[in-house]
């Protein structure tokens, strides 16, 4: 398994604005997000004890997490993600999913998973029934995403992050989003063997320290 290194910030809005400077400079946009930006929309998996949010806000070292993800309102692409962290680095697998196999995970009904062709989807099937992981809380923002060819660097500007409380209804282009506390946003980036020098200067602000941040945590902050 292939682990990134992965760093995040807490900023604002003014940082945003010198960030997206810095980085028209030297980076390019990422050819996914044609305006620039995109919006993303994530189911999280949790259990009744909240094992996946405790392990995080208790700095578990080795975890993972499962979501189900689809962007700009377009539920004709859906994927199953799978997020492992160990110390201070990240892997992502991913499995796609049509709407009406993840309207069926959303509503219990998981018993066409354990046979599917993709070993993701059958591992969430299994943790479903050995930790009782369950959809827990949708997840929305705004995302501004950079590319930077050496080191395989990716640069994220995470805003207007809104969260559905107890909601799962995900595919639900009108279901209740509201914000997730005051307003933040965040600064992820992300490279395999090495970060240019180029690129740790464009994000480089005075002030602002990594972090481990996590929407998911932030948008449990009511339940």
């Amino acid at each position: 398994m292939d682990y990134r290194h992965e760093w995040k910030y807490e900023i604002n809005q003014s940082d945003i604005a010198a960030i997206r400077q810095r980085l028209k400079a030297v980076a390019a946009s990422d050819a996914h997000a044609p305006d620039g930006a995109y919006l993303v929309r994530s189911l999280y998996f949790d259990n009744l004890s909240d094992m996946v949010l405790r392990e995080k806000l208790d700095g578990v070292n080795e975890r993972e997490k499962f979501r189900i993800r689809y962007y700009n309102r377009d539920t004709s692409v859906i994927h199953l993600e799978k997020k492992s962290k160990r110390g201070g680095l990240g892997n992502k697998q991913s499995a796609s999913l049509t709407a009406r196999e993840a309207q069926s995970i959303v509503d219990g009904d998981t018993d066409w998973m354990i046979s599917h062709d993709d070993p993701l989807i059958r591992e969430l099937y299994i943790k479903m029934r050995t930790k009782q992981l369950r959809p827990k809380t949708i997840v929305d923002y705004t995302r501004e995403p950079f590319v930077y060819g050496p080191g395989n660097v990716r640069i994220t500007l995470d805003y207007h992050i809104r969260t559905g409380l107890n909601g799962t209804d995900f595919l639900n282009p009108d279901c209740v989003m509201i914000p997730a506390g005051d307003e933040i946003a965040v600064l992820e980036v992300k490279w395999d063997s090495f970060l240019p020098g180029i690129i740790r200067a464009a994000v480089c602000l005075d002030g602002r320290h990594v972090t481990a941040f996590s929407k998911y945590a932030r948008c449990r902050i009511y339940g």
